[in-house]
């Protein structure tokens, strides 16, 4: 027989509980305990808790139409906040959500700096300025997870950061001296991964998602946890040779994929080319509206490449749902139907392959998810996906 701590079973029974309540929204005492498969005697003992620490509330349904209108459970969504932060070349990007993953405030910085040490000040600077904007709330900020693009390691060491030249950088450590809330480092290709299993595809336990835009990451959600290899580092997908003897790449091979299937290539070029220091997808998008045949020529150049990493990375991993998150796909006509034309493998096989809805927000939405997921200690989020952005400043250092 299968024995174990009254504490740990209550710790087990709470979290079905909250898990239940999060996914279904609105949920009465009674279907809580059929989906559960918990007593009633032991729902109402842990919704009395949850209830007295404010973490869930009590609703009445207002249109029911036969006998008395039940109690319905909803999780508390301004009890706390959680902070997401994208720790970018060039930019960081804040957001603050409720408890239900719904952004209240964002903050985008412009930074031209590399230096550790100035952008540990920043981020100490801005968190602050963020927990002193929730001291009114029960339990403040519940969490902050910080997205690396990056090598980060099992314990949540950077490693290696190759735009700011960084090795071996105990950021969580550093951060946690300055202040008493839980703080978390991830990869940012994971984190986007976490956003689209969380707001977007509630019934997949394996999803794939390839980010497309400084270069290629491969966030993985296996049986819905991350899977990360040996010391962390799995998903640098971005550096798998298509063109052997190809084009250099900083890693130190030749002919990697994200040289040829990444957005930052077709920028590169038409930037080069075009002698445009500052091109912007509205460019892009102008010339596609134009008919501009090598820009048009490019754009399927880039998907015959992106087909050839998709199959392997289809063959390798076989998913239930493979997410692209790339802004120029979402812009280019039927991008996806030639990308799928171009998986003709007989042995290849996935469910879904589509284009993000949830775009470059994924990676900062996908950490305060995953602070979430930390403070209710859950082992898996369904969340409404609502934007409700509001970029509050942009400030350059």
């Amino acid at each position: 027989m299968v024995t174990g701590d009254a504490a740990y079973i209550k710790k087990i029974n709470r979290s079905l509980i909250l898990r239940e309540i999060v996914k279904e929204g609105m949920i009465s005492r009674a279907d809580l305990s059929k989906a559960t498969n918990l007593t009633r005697a032991t729902i109402s003992a842990q919704v009395a808790d949850l209830l007295e620490e404010g973490l869930i509330i009590e609703t009445q349904l207002e249109h029911f139409s036969v006998g008395r209108k039940p109690i319905m459970l909803s999780l508390n969504g301004q009890v706390g906040y959680a902070l997401g932060i994208d720790l970018d070349y060039g930019q960081i990007s804040f957001t603050l959500s409720d408890l239900l993953g719904c952004p209240v405030s964002s903050n985008i910085i412009e930074i031209n700096t590399s230096n550790y040490a100035e952008i540990l000040h920043l981020l100490i600077q801005q968190i602050k300025k963020f927990k002193a904007d929730c001291t009114t709330s029960r339990y403040g900020i519940v969490g902050i997870v910080i997205a690396i693009h990056g090598l980060v390691t099992k314990d949540e060491e950077i490693h290696y950061v190759p735009r700011f030249n960084w090795h071996d950088i105990s950021l969580k450590r550093d951060l946690e001296r300055e202040f008493d809330t839980s703080i978390y480092l991830e990869n940012n290709a994971n984190l986007s991964s976490f956003a689209e299993r969380v707001f977007a595809h509630h019934e997949t336990d394996n999803l794939l998602c390839a980010t497309l835009y400084s270069g290629i990451g491969l966030g993985m959600m296996m049986n819905n946890e991350f899977f990360r290899g040996n010391d962390g580092y799995a998903g640098e997908i971005g550096h798998m040779i298509v063109v052997p003897q190809g084009k250099p790449c900083n890693c130190g091979n030749k002919g990697c994929w994200e040289k040829y299937a990444s957005e930052s290539v077709i920028f590169e070029h038409l930037s080069e080319k075009r002698q445009i220091k500052n091109l912007t997808y509205e460019h892009i998008q102008k010339w596609l509206n134009e008919g501009d045949v090598e820009v048009h020529e490019l754009m399927e150049q880039f998907l015959f490449y992106l087909s050839i990493g998709l199959n392997n990375m289809i063959n390798m991993y076989n998913p239930d749902v493979l997410v692209l998150d790339s802004e120029l796909l979402r812009m280019y006509p039927d991008s996806l139907d030639k990308i799928s034309g171009n998986l003709n493998s007989s042995i290849s096989h996935y469910r879904e392959l589509m284009i993000s809805t949830i775009g470059k927000e994924s990676c900062v939405l996908g950490a305060c998810a995953l602070a979430i997921k930390h403070f209710l200690d859950v082992p898996m989020l369904n969340l409404p996906y609502e934007i409700k952005s509001n970029r509050i400043g942009s400030v350059l250092i």
